[in-house]
């Protein structure tokens, strides 16, 4: 059965020209502000470690730990869902493990110690990490790959978007309240998002119908064994490193090291949200018009270029400071829209949620590597400003570069599947 089977449906020349009929304008509005709530969850931390850290009295290196526990659990969760994942309506999986997420960062917001919120963002990946992978598989499923950039495009706006409202926010709750209530504040966005899925999704539920593996242990071990998987994980693993060594301290260092001051903090996140917004549909556009390979591309050699001026700033202005971030991010969704949408196109239609599973567990399992090693190479003076912070630049340079090449690869075998020379 072919890629486009699941998605004929919805692919019909009418809606080709007039754009998304109704309900998939809806069904995209629902999966962004899911993936929304979900990544200011794991997002919030960045900003909030400059608050964090002196309010529990933890270190540099305690925080780093917290971070990469939510990714370590939404790794392992990853792994056991994964022969799961095919066997359910994708609806109902989507809010079961959404419920997992809300109560998991419910128990951060009640948090009284270090210990309860390390406890919490456990809970938290175990069932947020999984979140991503069944709406990567929803998308799939019901978009054609012609199309699947501009999903990917708006869907992603849920970064941006998190950096315009959510983490501007939350840091306005944190400094005039305290952390825990940006942690509430989450939980009642999830309530509502998931009465909204409940209530106005329909079932996704057609590769239920197809031939698939009766044995859950089975399903996972033939998903994880089929060759030509194994460059896609390998490409995932490459493109998480990067950004989570890069993501957990850039709040400390933007303060610390770049002289900006704590209230001037949700600025730079709000300007690079907005510019953020702007670009996710383009970048989505752009790689279906142009080729998502060529997009991605682009993408890589700006984010090379930012993140090593970047990681060697030192005293700059606000100015400075936000259009520096703008560009990175510029870069970061350059990469991060076409490599999705070019993964979505690897897996067989009765595996997409066991490899979307597979994959995502990939990405947290190595994102939370990238966490402990960062954390290892930094280190803190006593003025909290953070050492050999250009060390972690060189790293996500390397890994950028070995996945212009990885990726080549990976179009080519799409591009073969598709019977078409550029994907």
């Amino acid at each position: 059965m072919s890629d486009q089977t699941l998605a004929a449906p919805l692919d019909d020349p009418q809606e080709r020209q007039s754009g998304f009929s109704r309900y998939q304008s809806l069904l995209i509005a629902l999966l962004a502000f899911t993936q929304f709530t979900i990544i200011l969850d794991f997002i919030i931390m960045s900003p909030l470690g400059a608050i964090l850290m002196p309010s529990l009295n933890i270190t540099a290196g305690q925080f780093g730990v917290a971070v990469s526990a939510y990714a370590f659990s939404a790794g392992i969760s990853g792994v056991l869902a994964a022969g799961f994942a095919d066997r359910f309506d994708r609806k109902r999986l989507l809010l079961f493990f959404y419920a997992g997420f809300t109560l998991g960062t419910l128990l951060c917001a009640l948090a009284p110690s270090y210990h309860v919120l390390l406890l919490g963002r456990i809970v938290t990946g175990l069932f947020g990490g999984v979140i991503g992978s069944v709406v990567l598989a929803i998308v799939t499923d019901l978009f054609a790959l012609h199309l699947r950039g501009r999903v990917m495009g708006f869907v992603q706006t849920a970064f941006a978007a998190s950096q315009v409202l959510g983490i501007p926010a939350g840091l306005f709750l944190a400094n005039h309240w305290n952390w825990h209530v940006a942690f509430a504040a989450i939980v009642g966005l999830s309530i509502v998002a998931m009465i909204t899925i409940a209530l106005l999704m329909q079932p996704v539920d057609a590769h239920l119908k197809l031939k698939q593996d009766t044995n859950p242990f089975h399903h996972l071990v033939a998903t994880i064994a089929q060759p030509r998987y194994t460059l896609a994980f390998a490409v995932t693993t490459l493109l998480a490193t990067g950004g989570f060594m890069l993501m957990p301290f850039g709040s400390a260092f933007t303060v610390h090291n770049l002289g900006i001051d704590i209230v001037h903090l949700p600025t730079i996140y709000l300007v690079s949200g907005l510019f953020s917004i702007v670009m996710g549909p383009l970048v989505g556009r752009a790689s279906d018009a142009f080729g998502k390979y060529p997009t991605f591309v682009f993408g890589s050699v700006v984010s090379v270029i930012m993140v090593s001026i970047y990681t060697h700033l030192g005293q700059v202005s606000l100015l400075t400071a936000i259009t520096v971030n703008v560009l990175m991010f510029v870069g970061i969704f350059s990469r991060m829209i076409p490599s999705q949408a070019l993964m979505s196109a690897i897996p067989d239609p009765s595996q997409r949620g066991s490899f979307s599973a597979i994959s995502a567990s990939v990405q947290q399992l190595s994102g939370g590597l990238g966490s402990v090693v960062a954390a290892a190479i930094i280190a803190e003076n006593p003025d909290g400003t953070l050492l050999h912070f250009e060390r972690i630049g060189y790293v996500v340079v390397t890994t950028s570069l070995i996945s212009v090449v990885a990726m080549y690869f990976v179009q080519r075998m799409v591009a073969k599947r598709a019977g078409k020379r550029m994907v």
